[in-house]
């Protein structure tokens, strides 16, 4: 039997996160780079999102959720082939066709967050070859590991909706990107600042609203764990906002639109493992502890390593990512208001789990990503060339500007 409501609810959720990146994050990225390369970023993640669509429904979905064993899921769904229209989960009573269309949004924005790392310099044959590869080889296999019925997911591991399946992934494969491209012509003492920080204050209210479908939405249901999913991550949000304006605001004297809507990104990345296990205190603590480690790794990965990953997605997304999957083992606890482990689990062995879920995706984003860029450079190349990346993107690759005046 079909639920109404639970479907009604997900295809809502469904929207609001494919908004997350079309527009959502496409203006968050635009806005922060140069006026040149506006329309290169907007093309990139509308792009992935098109190409992750097609590539979702010919083999990404049935590989990550389509049964199989610890590692990876077989073939059974590809193309939605068997698949009843009416085939529906006998739990949440959503159909399947509705699932697979929520799951296609987290794929899409994954590999997009990517695109911060290496604005306003990569190829865009490259970008799309690389997403391609990059679904495949690493998106793929993890959400099949947590959440297709894998190896983590039989471990325990505690991942909502997507410290490590989204944000981790993401970040730590947008690092690697960084290093092996290279910086941009004049990091880091003569950078372009943001040229429209008002597109990506729009942005980011897009993806804060968008992120209630993300969190909210991975609920499956909509009962107590949507709203209170929904809850915390709004918190965390705010809380995160705070501590950024606090930050800047005593360290420089003026709290820029910039820092404010980068912590509000910083408290969602954080908060979204916990999302469906924790409490309001969490997401106040989780708000905090995010939005401050995140800050300070923007300094560390930019200024102490000299790695250009130029939008923050690894100090943001990655960092983010990871605490949350962390503080999940704390306060999932029913004693600091969380929903509690499962029987027989402890504190400290949900802790033990949760770190060889980190472990595990992280060197398995490291090495696929390494291997994924390092082939695509040879066959292809990864970068433009100067001049391209002097004049900027969007007249010398797509012949267009996004500003004639």
């Amino acid at each position: 039997m079909i639920d109404a409501g639970n479907t009604a609810w997900l295809i809502t959720a469904t929207a609001l996160v494919l908004f997350m990146t079309l527009p959502g994050l496409a203006l968050f990225y635009g806005g922060l780079v140069r006026a040149e390369n506006l329309l290169s970023v907007l093309m990139q993640c509308f792009s992935i999102a098109a190409l992750v669509s097609v590539l979702w429904l010919v083999a990404g979905y049935s590989l990550a959720f389509g049964g199989g064993g610890d590692w990876i899921g077989t073939l059974d769904k590809a193309l939605l082939i068997g698949v009843a229209r009416d085939a529906a989960d006998a739990t949440t009573g959503v159909p399947e066709s509705v699932f697979f269309m929520f799951q296609m949004t987290f794929a899409i924005i994954t590999p997009a967050l990517i695109v911060g790392a290496f604005a306003e310099r990569m190829r865009f044959g490259a970008v799309l070859l690389f997403s391609a590869l990059w679904l495949f080889l690493v998106y793929v296999p993890v959400a099949h590991w947590i959440w297709g019925g894998g190896w983590l997911a039989d471990l325990g591991v505690l991942d909502f909706a997507g410290g490590l399946v989204v944000h981790l992934t993401a970040g730590i494969s947008a690092l690697v990107l960084a290093i092996v491209i290279g910086p941009r012509l004049g990091f880091p003492d003569d950078v372009t600042p943001p040229h429209a920080p008002w597109m990506t204050m729009a942005g980011a209210c897009m993806l804060w609203v968008g992120w209630f479908g993300f969190n909210a939405g991975s609920a499956l249901t909509a009962g107590a764990s949507a709203g209170m999913a929904m809850t915390v991550t709004h918190l965390s949000a705010a809380t995160a906002t705070l501590v950024w304006i606090t930050i800047e605001w005593l360290k420089f004297g003026k709290p820029s639109m910039i820092g404010a809507v980068t912590g509000a990104i910083a408290g969602l990345a954080t908060i979204t493992p916990a999302s469906g296990y924790v409490g309001p205190g969490a997401a106040l603590v989780l708000g905090l502890v995010g939005g401050t480690v995140c800050y300070a790794m923007v300094g560390v990965i930019k200024r102490r390593f000299r790695i250009d990953d130029s939008l923050d997605v690894f100090a943001v997304h990655g960092v983010g990512g990871l605490i949350g999957v962390v503080l999940t083992s704390v306060f999932a606890d029913a004693a600091l208001g969380g929903v509690g482990y499962a029987e027989g689990q402890t504190m400290g062995g949900q802790f033990q789990v949760q770190l060889i879920g980190i472990a595990a995706t992280l060197l398995w984003s490291l090495v696929a990503s390494v291997v994924i860029a390092k082939v695509i450079q040879t066959i292809v190349g990864l970068r433009v060339n100067a001049e391209t990346e002097e004049q900027g993107l969007d007249l010398r690759i797509h012949g267009e500007r996004g500003y004639n005046m």
